[in-house]
């Protein structure tokens, strides 16, 4: 693999690492800016809803800047977000740190997925992007409990300004590594503005259909995720100290899906799809009842990780694959997707949470999510299967229609010895 990719994923683990570090530092932020953990909490919307916001604004921009000189300044903005965020005088200046990281994270994907799968053979694309995807994976492994740590012995103004320099280093990999790229062109071939180009991708069915499975098939892991801690420790036992680790064995399962998905997704990316995200709703399911049990929890736990991961690869190259020349909107608006269904998930895991369905219940709404997910799958595939029927009968019809209804026989003049 291209060393590119390093720096790729140094930037992924940067901003995988802010992003959910704040779930364990929520308290010693609460507990100095004087406010109530819930208001903190608004720390994680923030940064939610500014990667949702983000991503198409950005990626926009991105249409008329080479890629390189892009993904540079995005890891500028995730440098002064977090930079912000550590010496924040108070909370609005805090969540404001947060909101300016966050506008960086999709279009980072998103223009990065493009980079990533050009920089090898076209029958290696996914796992180029998986190799990318893996700093974010990497990071719930590794970044997110030693940023928990650091902040809780020295401080959570430490761990953003350690996160900012992440970022540095992401932003010298890409300056050294990344090779040079012009902006997309699509548009000067096609005649239409830049932006109509990329727009364009959003009226092909296959595209809005993978976004879809994007959010369903995400949502399901983070309506189970989102609510991890009162699950362990009411339902299946476990000490509130547990957590972080059993987050540890979540985030290993999502280091292996990423790259097992990244691996066959070039080889049978619908295939892949069905069978990840019927296991994924299988292993949902289940959990209701291994989440009640400490070893069958922990069993249980990376195979969410896994199952949900592995998708991520496959739903990024469809929408590449789908969109031509014109990638770069689409692939960042499918980032945002991802955390689209990480609040729809959260807010329908806590309505069920507030029906008295008790704390395993959201690990159903998991489970109808992915299944939902699935059977956008198999729509997908069947209405690629009936375009292309529909396409050949049309070159049939035409190869007829031009041999006066007969097909061109091409006669092959006889050799010298026959």
């Amino acid at each position: 693999m291209p060393l590119a990719l390093l720096a790729l994923a140094v930037g992924a683990f940067g901003i995988g690492t802010t992003e959910f570090v704040i779930m364990g530092l929520l308290p010693e932020v609460a507990a100095d800016f004087g406010v109530s953990v819930p208001t903190a909490g608004y720390l994680t919307t923030g940064y939610a809803l500014g990667v949702v916001v983000g991503a198409p604004l950005l990626a926009v921009l991105g249409t008329r800047v080479p890629r390189k000189r892009m993904l540079s300044l995005l890891m500028g903005l995730f440098i002064a977000g977090n930079l912000v965020s550590a010496a924040a005088p108070v909370f609005g200046v805090m969540l404001a740190g947060r909101v300016i990281a966050s506008l960086s994270h999709g279009a980072f994907f998103g223009i990065g997925s493009i980079v990533a799968a050009g920089l090898v053979a076209p029958h290696r694309k996914a796992a180029a992007i998986s190799m990318m995807f893996t700093g974010l994976t990497v990071a719930n492994v590794v970044g997110v409990p030693a940023g928990t740590l650091l902040g809780q012995e020295l401080g959570w103004r430490v761990t953003f300004a350690a996160v900012a320099g992440l970022g540095v280093l992401g932003l010298l990999g890409i300056a050294a590594l990344v090779p040079g790229e012009p902006a997309a062109e699509s548009t000067v071939r096609t005649g239409r503005s830049r932006i109509r180009g990329e727009l364009a991708a959003f009226r092909n069915v296959q595209v809005l259909l993978a976004m879809a499975m994007t959010v369903l098939g995400f949502g399901g892991v983070f309506a189970a995720i989102t609510y991890i801690a009162p699950m362990m420790t009411d339902a299946a036992g476990y000490a509130g100290s547990s957590v972080t680790w059993l987050l540890v064995l979540f985030g290993l399962g999502m280091v292996a899906g990423n790259l097992v998905g990244g691996r066959f997704a070039d080889r049978a990316l619908m295939p892949l799809l069905f069978t990840a995200l019927s296991a994924l709703a299988v292993v949902l399911a289940l959990f209701v009842f291994t989440a009640q049990d400490k070893v069958a929890a922990a069993v249980t736990l990376p195979l969410v990780g896994a199952f949900g991961f592995a998708t991520v690869p496959p739903l990024q190259k469809r929408v590449l694959d789908q969109t031509g020349d014109a990638p770069t909107l689409a692939s960042a608006v499918n980032i945002g997707a991802f955390n689209l269904g990480n609040a729809l998930a959260a807010w329908l895991g806590g309505l069920v949470l507030d029906a008295g369905g008790g704390p395993t219940s959201p690990n159903l709404v998991g489970a109808g999510l992915a299944g939902a997910a699935l059977i956008l799958a198999v729509t997908s595939a069947l209405l690629e299967r009936r375009d292309g029927t529909a396409a050949m009968s049309r070159r049939l019809r035409g190869v007829v229609a031009s041999g006066g209804a007969k097909p061109h026989v091409h006669r092959v003049q006889p050799s010298a010895t026959e």
